[in-house]
């Protein structure tokens, strides 16, 4: 199984000369098991980065972690949607009060978006429940996790290999850190012993002091719930918009010099390749 970042930015796209490496496109990612299956984690600005234009046939799957506009606002330039041999099937969370296809009509329709989702020409939507799903080669686990709205993390399972996914997650809400009780920290059951976790850091230390309850995490807190979780490798996401690629390489020095963790981490790039 491998992945490529292609959206990393966080709240809202940033493009410019400050943020070429870290990259300024919104949060997804494109999964892909060894016998070629397609997974795409959310549809931020950065869906139009996935290895997709050629593809006429076959399935793909999308899987939104929820519908806040950075998640969802390059549905409409995501290709295969067009193509009417290519099957797209788009998952997200169960709501109570709305169907998926109704919550995200409310986008893609005049006058947000001139087409209409019930004319895209091969689109199933799922709303998904917490739990586990097989699609084709991927066992994927949804789980609500902390963060303003429903929302989900995955965790995703192919090639004997686990890679969870929790863009935008508050897990030292309510206590300022994550605790050692792993029963009372969001997010822990699809995190725990991942090979590879991406996880929100959008903060740093002193920004989230005043943006308790945002939804949002910094580096410390996302390093603590790597190693609580027993995760292999962390890759950081969601950067916050008004941090450089020189404020993201400094904070990820400064918090790696104060806390020696056994725990690999780096800042996710855009374009960056992960083979699992």
């Amino acid at each position: 199984m491998r992945a490529k970042l292609n959206g990393t930015r966080g709240s809202v796209g940033r493009a410019g000369p400050g943020t070429v490496r870290y990259g300024g496109d919104t949060s997804s990612v494109e999964v892909t098991s060894n016998e070629g299956a397609t997974l795409i984690l959310d549809a931020g600005s950065g869906v139009v980065h996935a290895d997709v234009a050629d593809v006429k046939t076959g399935r793909i799957d999308v899987l939104l972690t929820h519908l806040h506009m950075d998640h969802i606002q390059g549905l409409g330039f995501f290709s295969p949607l067009f193509e009417p041999g290519v099957e797209v099937h788009m998952w997200g969370p169960i709501s109570t009060t709305k169907s998926l296809t109704a919550r995200l009509a409310r986008y893609l329709s005049p006058p947000l978006f001139p087409v209409r989702l019930r004319d895209l020409p091969s689109l199933t939507v799922h709303d998904l429940a917490p739990g586990t799903v097989q699609i084709g080669p991927f066992s994927v686990t949804a789980e609500f996790v902390v963060h303003p709205g429903q929302t989900f993390g995955y965790r995703i399972e192919a090639d004997s290999r686990t890679l969870t996914y929790l863009p935008d997650h508050e897990p030292a809400l309510g206590s300022g850190h994550i605790r050692d009780d792993p029963k009372w920290t969001s997010g822990f059951a699809l995190a725990e012993g991942s090979d590879v976790l991406i996880h929100d850091a959008q903060y740093t230390d002193d920004e989230y002091e005043e943006r308790v309850g945002w939804g949002h995490s910094t580096l410390s807190h996302a390093l603590d719930f790597a190693e609580l979780a027993g995760a292999g490798r962390l890759v950081t996401f969601h950067h916050e918009p008004n941090h450089s690629d020189e404020e993201i390489d400094r904070h990820h020095s400064e918090v790696g010099e104060r806390r020696q963790s056994a725990i690999r981490f780096e800042a996710g790039l855009a374009g960056m390749h992960i083979s699992l």
